[in-house]
């Protein structure tokens, strides 16, 4: 019977593993417990009565979305309070940026210093924090005091000249805190600091005739978003961007938005001076005191070992039930408040601890016991791994479920309820992970059609037959889901027979998944570039390759409820299908504006070579700037050659192919075919069209629609002469039956893959 109670105590452990879920009482009673996504734990509290004290209100904004929790009413947006049982920390976002700025006189014209001052709260500044300096001969200063002590420091940034490219936010650490010549240098902050003030001195007139740059900056925040004492980069930017101080502050949220780390304690007493005062002292049962070092008083509160939760309310630290949550024992696991203990059952010898001897059985134990015991234990097993087996059936199903409602709203699906404006996702079609599952035998490595650095496409059937390309990002984070909603959004307006179609989407999965109409022949650039295409594009084709392409962005221009910019117009972002018709695709940078609209300013995205430099100057977004990237493409048709050399020798298509056109040559440096092929008056009009678009005053370029009447009239003219062919061309692809996949651009200055793989930014 030995063995009956031993296997009746696993099947309860069993139970009990599947069911039990310890909760802490995390605030104090009828007190808030969250202010948007932030967790509150007592002493810190939401409204009267619900903190320590008035060093630990928490203020919560709720005219924001999400809202925002602040210290001390404003200032101090806070975004972590981290757990009792791992620190007494909290991260603040405080915008304590110093500036110093000169004219080109040298007469100072702006200036701020940094100052903090938390003596009369129950907060420090961690020293897990740096004073960073950005700047060029500028030497930041730094003064402060504890309650015991004070103290100095500061450091020097240095630059050669306005032309280095090098600089990081990041100083390396071994070598004493700045590198010669990189225009940064960082220093270290004592812990307890209460006081800190830090200024900004000009040193330029000591060693230099002039200034090298207007401005220069300092701040303090947490190390580790600067990559610690790993000395990883987190950013970089190249000295020069201190030329244009709006356009850098704007690139550098980390330097005028620090986040800055403060250490907190109770009260100014030490342990030994407030366990006399029980009235006053804060830690409750089954915890403990700790003494806040670094120079000032003050004490933490952690609970006991074998007991977790928050030591500062009652019964806040509860007992850890190790038997079932870390299984210790191989056989009897008893627990008890603050330990456990495991036992062996008759016949058996040892500590019974995984870590330890175990249970090893008896030689003494009868061959007939155990046989009788064998039996019977053997019978109870069964049913307690049946009804085991039930409970966790039961327990998966409410919890994919669970799974299923989180990756819903985690992958933006109320956010895409809300921009559609809809009880439902409108025509997006929301497709079940277990469908997209079977359509790709489970995302085999077989079905792959492409990878990339955020994602991977595999080919796919559904149940109705639709053979379609499914994308599955690689990670999840604040701007891909951004960038998936969006592309949702926008795909679900455009109904456009030269636009890939969007057939549905699937967000109940731990990454979003996009569905898409399977398209076998790749790229545009695959096409016009690989030189091992079964398939050599004709003078027509690349003709009506170009008008197609230029009707689908006067659509998305003129055509829709709202103007809609690409904002990555590309060759490897169009597409074709089995007939070789094009498709723009890749909408995940793109944006609607209103009517009244005529730019977006927004930070600069999209592909080098085919970015409008009028774009990458003002960082103002028009619907001219797509016209210059479909330029792009119609010279890459026009020469077969791609937009940016292999040799930084060589200049860019854009810039060879506009000097050919301004000297008459444009014969030099067209493609073979198109020589042969078009007229030389079709050819010359697609050149001169192609000239315009890639016009560097956006204002002097043509509209996508005129563009595309433009083609459709050239187009036209070539019509009488070239039926014949075209017929023989459509016969040719109509009998052709290529099984074509696509692949990665063969090209050495891009690293993007097929656009239906993930988003190019």
């Amino acid at each position: 019977m030995l063995l009956h109670s031993f296997f009746f105590h696993v099947f309860i452990c069993l139970l009990l593993s599947l069911t039990f879920s310890a909760t802490y009482p995390i605030t104090k009673p009828g007190c808030q417990t969250q202010c948007g996504d932030l967790t509150i734990p007592f002493p810190f509290g939401i409204g009267s009565n619900c903190s320590m004290d008035p060093s630990f209100h928490i203020h919560c904004n709720t005219s924001t979305n999400p809202p925002k929790a602040y210290l001390f009413n404003t200032g101090f947006e806070v975004t972590v309070i981290y757990d009792h049982n791992y620190g007494s920390q909290i991260r603040v976002k405080y915008p304590n940026l110093a500036v110093s700025c000169y004219d080109s006189l040298g007469n100072k014209t702006v200036s701020s210093n940094i100052s903090i001052d938390l003596s009369s709260t129950q907060y420090t500044v961690a020293e897990n924090n740096w004073l960073i300096a950005i700047g060029c001969d500028d030497l930041v200063t730094i003064q402060g005091r504890s309650d015991q002590s004070s103290f100095g420091g500061g450091c020097l940034t240095l630059c050669s000249n306005s032309n280095d490219s090098g600089g990081y936010w990041l100083c390396p650490n071994n070598l004493n805190g700045y590198l010669p010549s990189n225009g940064c240098c960082r220093t270290t902050i004592p812990k307890g600091t209460m006081i800190l003030q830090a200024y900004l001195s000009d040193l330029h007139g000591k060693w230099r005739m002039g200034k090298l740059f207007p401005c220069s900056y300092a701040f303090i925040g947490d190390m580790y978003a600067f990559g610690g004492d790993e000395v990883y980069h987190r950013g970089s930017y190249p000295i020069h961007d201190l030329h244009n101080p709006t356009a850098f502050l704007s690139d550098n949220p980390l330097i005028t938005s620090p986040t800055l780390v403060l250490d907190w304690r109770i009260q100014t007493e030490n342990c030994s001076q407030v366990e006399r005062n029980l009235t006053a002292y804060a830690c409750q049962e089954n915890s403990e005191c700790f003494d806040f070092d670094g120079g000032v008083g003050g004490y933490i509160c952690r609970c006991s070992t074998g007991y977790r939760g928050n030591p500062y309310l009652t019964l806040g630290c509860q007992d850890i039930d190790e038997c079932v949550e870390n299984h210790p024992c191989d056989w009897i696991c008893i627990n008890y408040p603050g330990a456990f203990r495991c036992s062996c059952p008759d016949g058996y010898y040892g500590d019974g601890r995984h870590s330890g001897s175990g249970c090893s059985p008896s030689a003494r134990t009868s061959t007939l016991i155990n046989i009788s015991i064998g039996v019977s234990s053997g019978v109870m097993l069964l049913v307690s791994v049946a009804i085991c087996f039930r409970l966790q059936k039961v327990y998966q199903k409410r919890k994919m479920k669970k799974c299923k409602d989180k990756f819903f709203k985690r992958n933006g699906g109320l956010l895409l309820q809300q921009q559609t404006n809809e009880g439902t996702l409108g025509k997006t079609k929301l497709l079940p992970a277990r469908e997209l599952e079977k359509a790709t035998d489970n995302f085999s490595e077989s079905r792959i059609l492409g990878q990339g650095g955020q994602g991977t496409v595999y080919k796919g059937m559904l149940s109705d037959g639709i053979i379609v390309a499914i994308k599955k990002s690689k990670l999840v984070d604040e701007n891909q889901l951004e960038q998936f909603i969006n592309e949702v959004v926008i795909l679900s307006q455009i109904n456009h027979r030269n636009v890939v179609k969007l057939l549905g989407c699937c967000l109940e999965t731990e990454v979003p998944l996009l569905v898409y109409e399977f398209l076998p022949n790749g790229t545009l650039f695959d096409l016009i570039h690989n030189g091992d295409s079964e398939f050599l594009l004709s003078w027509n084709m690349k003709l009506k390759i170009a008008a197609d392409i230029a009707g689908a962005l006067a659509y998305l221009h003129s055509a829709t409820s709202l103007p809609i910019y690409h904002r990555d117009i590309k060759s490897t972002n169009i597409l074709l299908d089995e007939k070789y018709v094009v498709k723009v695709s890749d909408f995940g940078t793109s944006r609607s504006i209103a009517l009244d609209q005529t730019h977006l300013t927004t930070l600069v995205k999209g592909t080098f070579g085919y970015l409008d430099p009028e774009y990458l100057q003002s960082s103002q977004f028009t619907e001219k700037s797509d016209v210059y990237s479909f330029g792009v493409v119609l010279v890459e048709l026009l020469t077969g050659q791609k937009p940016i050399s292999r040799t930084e020798e060589e200049k860019s298509l854009v810039a060879r192919f506009l000097l050919s056109m301004e000297t008459n040559r444009i014969e030099t440096i067209l493609d073979g075919r198109v020589s042969e092929e078009g007229r030389k008056e079709e050819v010359f009009n697609v050149a001169r069209l192609a000239q315009g678009c890639l016009n560097l005053k956006g204002k002097y370029r043509p509209t996508m629609k005129d563009v595309s009447t433009e083609l459709e009239s050239i187009r036209r003219t070539t019509m009488p002469s070239t039926v014949e062919a075209e017929s023989q061309e459509a016969k040719s692809l109509m009998l052709s039956d290529f099984e074509c996949t696509w692949t990665t651009s063969s090209s050495t200055f891009n690293s993007d893959v097929d656009p239906l793989m993930f988003e190019t930014v």
